[in-house]
């Protein structure tokens, strides 16, 4: 029989596991029928509630489901980097404990997979419940990537997706500390079907990403898959130097032709105010680049385990 490893991130989702527990278990009878193995692989992202507890009681009850657990948090793209090194199945697929990703739809994924599929990914079709603030920057940093990235990055993208082995350990070869999925996915390539599903809400409890968290994730995926940032930069500073070239022209003629008049001193600080604040908003892209290097070069690992049953 072949073995499917259901990856399950999860932080602080004490009040979630149960439920979806039993939701995912409503698809067991499908694998059955397929002679699909199934295991439940729980990453404690470094929890602080009772998350961890609540997959031990799991684990007393059900010898498939397996946890391990970071000494702290890490992130989730480092609970998804565990789950992919952890995983023994010849499927994988990765699937958030708070059943926004509904379990309903793995029958039709695993389906999609026995027709030639390399990977079958998922896509919200809208953000119902969403801020719409929220939903707007979202909507434009998929935009902007899809203008200045190489790499497919598909709008409304989710985490939740299932893969075959060979996708599974081409993922693992990427193994960069600054890691940002969703474009790691589209980069490796292989045959890829998208599942779309309207936007569900959370069980219980409430989102860990704020605003200002997805934003950073945001800075994080284009400095990851593209160097746009940079070559604006450059650009930046190229058309400055010409506008300043053809402001000394017309300085110089203005002086020939009618004397050299002291006023404009407030526009000239204007001028110095919006060069200066260009260049310093250059000098901040080119810092994110070299952290990144910074953070690579240090070879940290990407997690730690503190336990694992």
């Amino acid at each position: 029989m072949k073995l499917l490893t259901m990856v399950v991130p999860c932080y602080n989702e004490e009040e979630n596991i149960r439920d979806f527990y039993t939701e995912l278990m409503k698809t067991e009878s499908f694998f059955t029928e397929k002679e699909v193995r199934l295991e439940l692989l729980f990453i404690d992202d470094g929890s602080t509630d009772r998350t961890s507890e609540q997959v031990k009681e799991l684990i007393e009850k059900d010898e498939r489901v397996h946890l391990v657990s970071f000494s702290r948090n890490f992130g989730k793209e480092s609970a998804i980097y565990a789950g992919l090194k952890e995983a023994s199945g010849d499927y994988v697929v990765f699937i958030d404990a708070d059943l926004q990703d509904p379990p309903s739809l793995l029958p039709d994924m695993f389906s999609y997979i026995e027709q030639g599929y390399d990977s079958v990914a998922t896509r919200r079709v809208n953000r119902k419940g969403e801020p719409p603030i929220r939903s707007f920057f979202a909507r434009h940093f998929y935009s902007l990537m899809r203008r200045i990235s190489k790499t497919e990055i598909v709008d409304g993208a989710r985490d939740y997706r299932l893969m075959t082995r060979k996708v599974v350990d081409a993922v693992l070869e990427m193994t960069e500390y600054n890691r940002f999925t969703k474009g790691i996915f589209g980069w490796v390539g292989f045959s890829t079907k998208w599942l779309e599903f309207e936007n569900v809400a959370r069980k219980k409890g409430e989102t860990k990403w704020s605003f200002w968290k997805l934003f950073a994730y945001s800075i994080e995926g284009i400095t990851s898959f593209s160097t746009a940032p940079l070559a604006f930069a450059a650009f930046t500073g190229v058309f400055f130097f010409i506008l300043a070239i053809i402001a000394l022209i017309f300085i110089f003629i203005r002086a020939l032709v009618f004397g050299d008049p002291t006023s404009g001193w407030p526009s000239l600080v204007c001028i110095i105010l919006l060069v200066s604040g260009i260049q310093l908003f250059c000098i901040g892209i080119v810092g994110e680049y070299l952290a990144k290097t910074y953070l690579e070069v240090k070879n940290r690992p990407i997690y730690l385990v503190k336990e694992r049953l």
